[in-house]
């Protein structure tokens, strides 16, 4: 697979956490030969607090990521004109999505303030990826892959989660967007369902298409 064989230039991968984003954004990236963008949750130094506190850890996690986020996000827009196939894992819209629903509104205040200092102009993506799951997928993904702080995530933390993104995703027009039945398939480990998953890709061009082959509707 060549990147002449997918028409988008930039193309993220948006959900829930646990549904498989990075892991099929490195792959995707891999086989197209293109940059990839990662959002690097592991490097936040109070991601860990947060999930075993969220109350005292939310504030200072949803500000780290959201500085590291615009930093990264402006490095790029500065070499749009020369850039090549990207692949990246989040969208710069998810972190208002977790800042509401992991603060307060005293500290969602503050948050909104520091956002709109910053004036983040983020590149606009040729095509959003959204993997859906049921949280029982989630945490059962979650567990599986077995990083030690992600393990005090709880179920309802997840469910609001994956509220959120259903909301933000219901009335989102800002690029073509593919919304993936990510429990139903496998892209990431299964080659055929990864060549179905660029088929349906490269024919979308503008508005919205739910991706969920009837082969696996039947398992």
């Amino acid at each position: 697979m060549t990147p002449e064989k997918l028409p988008q230039r930039f193309v993220v991968l948006e959900g829930p956490i646990g549904v498989g984003k990075t892991t099929l954004a490195t792959k995707l990236a891999s086989s197209l030969s293109a940059e990839l963008v990662l959002d690097r949750a592991e490097v936040n130094p109070f991601l860990e607090r947060f999930y075993r506190n969220p109350r005292a850890g939310a504030l200072p996690a949803q500000l780290y990521f959201l500085f590291q986020r615009a930093q990264q996000l402006a490095g790029l827009k500065q070499h749009d004109m020369f850039a090549p196939l990207r692949v990246a894992d989040y969208l710069i819209d998810k972190d208002r999505l977790f800042a509401r629903a992991t603060l307060d509104d005293e500290e969602y205040r503050l948050y909104e303030q520091v956002y709109a200092k910053l004036a983040i102009e983020a590149p606009k993506p040729d095509l959003v990826l959204y993997l859906q799951a049921p949280v029982e997928v989630l945490l059962a993904r979650i567990g599986r892959r077995g990083i030690q702080y992600e393990q005090f995530i709880d179920r309802g933390y997840l469910e609001r989660l994956n509220d959120a993104y259903a909301r933000f995703f219901h009335g989102y027009d800002a690029a073509p967007l593919l919304i993936v039945n990510a429990a139903a398939i496998d892209p990431a480990n299964n080659d055929e369902d990864y060549e179905e998953l660029l088929a349906a890709m490269r024919r979308l061009r503008r508005g919205r298409l739910y991706y969920n082959p009837m082969r696996h509707a039947a398992l």
